[in-house]
């Protein structure tokens, strides 16, 4: 009964996000070995160059994550609970799932643009054919475990066919979201046992993605990913206020 009633109170979309994505997860570990189906190729975002790109990618890669363990889903799916409960409440059921939808699609085409940039730079002087042979060649060649000698063409190979997967950027979203709609809300941090106001919480989350994603620091993190989710949250946030649509002051 203290079960079932702890999960009433949580609202339907985000109990049904936390559902799907542990199912996903689950799926994630249990067929590739099964079924030989490599859910992560088809389901993770790619580069748009890539064989590998798939349409419904932008929406697919946030219900995936990494099952290497499971903090990687634990920490999203315990920020969606934390900050996601109360904007659903705040939005209504149906704004809310839009809202996550959007920011999450948004994070992704953040991430595209970033990588373009990053390949383009990488590829100077080549010409597209080449590099279209790369990433086409490399794709197959990380299938098989391995990848280029030259260390600029490993690189642009691992951007465009190593998939971004979890919900992040529409968490870091619903974050930011949560830190304008109740800026002096005062939250507890891990590791930090006295109070920061929401506001600042997210700024200080914002300065630190940006300073990993320009310095390279924690490769193997979508930070341009994180940032786009925030700044897809902030457009949207900003729209609804001019609009009416949400409160044009903070709630708390």
């Amino acid at each position: 009964m203290q079960q079932s009633s702890f999960l009433n109170r949580i609202p339907p979309v985000t109990l049904n996000l936390v559902i799907i994505n542990a199912l996903v997860w689950l799926a994630m570990i249990v067929l590739p070995g099964r079924t030989g189906f490599d859910i992560e190729r088809y389901g993770g975002l790619h580069y748009f160059l890539s064989s590998d790109f798939f349409a419904w990618q932008p929406i697919s890669y946030m219900f995936m994550h990494s099952t290497a363990g499971i903090s990687h889903l634990f920490f999203n799916m315990f920020g969606l609970m934390m900050f996601g409960a109360t904007l659903e409440r705040v939005f209504g059921s149906a704004r809310f799932l839009f809202f996550y939808i959007t920011v999450g699609i948004g994070a992704a085409l953040v991430q595209e643009g970033v990588y373009a940039v990053w390949i383009n730079h990488l590829s100077s002087g080549m010409t597209g054919v080449q590099v279209s042979e790369i990433i086409s060649e490399g794709a197959e060649a990380l299938r098989k475990g391995m990848n280029y000698m030259d260390p600029t063409l490993a690189e642009i190979n691992m951007l465009a066919n190593v998939p971004t997967i979890g919900a992040s950027g529409a968490i870091y979203g619903i974050l930011l979201a949560f830190g304008m709609i109740f800026p002096n809300l005062p939250l507890y941090m891990f590791f930090i046992p006295i109070p920061i106001k929401a506001k600042w919480m997210v700024i200080a989350y914002g300065v630190l993605e940006l300073t990993m994603g320009v310095t390279g620091w924690q490769s193997g993190v979508a930070h341009f990913a994180h940032l786009g989710g925030m700044i897809v949250a902030l457009v949207l946030i900003i729209y609804w206020r001019k609009k009416g649509t949400i409160s044009n002051g903070p709630l708390y």
